[in-house]
């Protein structure tokens, strides 16, 4: 039965405080009732591309308004078979990269018509207790930011879940991948400071369990050997700003000099080896050590620091996952795509990029006296 638009809002305003009285949410059944039409057509109106006459859309649209009913995207789910969530596993949120990460994708899906629901690892060993997690909710898709096993990637085909890996490379295995050439910015960081006359490096590390660290680690040593450097003095670190400051000394410890060059596994280990070299050890960076770090966080770019680091094309990164995602889940796909991307030198102002004379010079007497120093500037952390 039609109605104008006053008897529809007249309706919808009796509803209205019918509701309040009785102390419950607004219902789509609540809205058809106001605007004289059936709840099946008040869900068509709420569905992108449905088939609905302009004027029972404003009918409903109006009493709607008045009701100020807003539709439950859980019950929309069940017409459509489509929740609109996408999970995104991610590890590691204590690292300064990740929220810049998490910001960037819940834009990126927000802009497909999808909203996050996020899990977060505190290691990438747990990603399979928080996929069991992701089994009980109703996602479209999966955007995972930790490493895979094989028979993760196989859970996911069987139940048919479209998945895409950010910034993880599965070499060995098809399966839908976003990522930065990790291995390439090794190789790329060890090329720039080897132009410049660096012979003896130090690596600190990432943690054992990080895929990315794995391949940044690969990229610099492969490339060391191809430049007939000798072998790097490598110590294990967190990507924390403690590991970066205890590893520099470790690293002087087993060179029993002070290396040309120190490369950490990201920038907030780099900044604590920075101010351990500068601070505890009186080192001038870079005059005598060259230190340089991944991911560009904003940090880094402080007047303090002014690091040189390799930045991911984060935005692009992201923007490709969304749509990669969004569209194995509208069209499905046959075949995984891999879309690789390169780091951008960052040249900052703590590694000497012109070339020098030979160096790995005995660590100087000051230095080894103060060498007590960075244990304390760690004890106060």
């Amino acid at each position: 039965m039609s109605k104008s638009k006053q008897t529809v809002e007249h309706c919808a305003l009796q509803l209205k405080a019918l509701i309040a009285s009785e102390k419950r949410r607004v219902t789509s059944y609540d809205v058809a009732q106001a605007a004289g039409v059936s709840q099946s057509a008040v869900s068509r109106c709420f569905k992108p591309g449905a088939s609905i006459s302009p004027a029972m859309h404003e009918r409903v649209m109006r009493a709607a308004s008045v009701l100020d009913y807003i539709p439950n995207a859980a019950a929309r789910s069940l017409i459509t078979r489509r929740s609109n969530m996408v999970a995104l596993i991610i590890t590691n949120k204590a690292n300064l990269y990740y929220p810049e990460l998490l910001a960037e994708l819940s834009k990126q899906i927000n802009a497909h018509g999808k909203h996050v629901l996020l899990f977060t690892l505190a290691r990438e060993a747990d990603v399979g207790r928080a996929l069991a997690d992701v089994w009980q909710f109703q996602v479209d898709g999966v955007i995972a930011a930790a490493r895979l096993s094989p028979e993760h990637i196989a859970e996911c085909e069987r139940r048919r879940m479209p998945l895409v890996l950010f910034n993880r490379m599965q070499r060995d295995q098809p399966v839908n991948t976003v990522s930065c050439d990790h291995v390439e910015a090794g190789r790329m960081l060890v090329s720039r400071l080897a132009a410049a006359g660096h012979r003896h490096f130090g690596i600190i590390s990432g943690r054992e369990d990080s895929s990315v660290a794995t391949e940044r680690r690969q990229g610099a040593c492969e490339r060391m050997a191809e430049l007939g450097l000798p072998p790097p003095v490598i110590v294990a670190g967190n990507c924390d700003y403690q590991s970066g400051a205890t590893g520099l000394q470790a690293i002087i410890d087993q060179l029993g000099a002070v290396p040309d060059a120190i490369i950490c596994g990201n920038d907030v280990a780099a900044i604590g080896c920075l101010d351990a070299a500068r601070h505890a050890l009186g080192l001038d960076v870079p005059g005598q050590l060259s230190v340089a770090g991944f991911d560009a966080v904003e940090p880094s770019n402080w007047l303090s620091y002014n690091l040189t680091t390799l930045r991911q094309p984060m935005q692009k990164m992201a923007a490709a996952a969304a749509e990669l995602l969004s569209n194995l889940i509208d069209n499905g796909g046959s075949e995984a795509e891999r879309r690789v991307f390169s780091s951008q030198f960052i040249e900052g102002a703590t590694a000497r990029l012109t070339p020098t004379g030979p160096r790995a010079a005995p660590l100087p007497a000051a230095a080894v006296a103060a060498t007590a120093g960075i244990r304390q500037l760690v004890a106060i952390m």
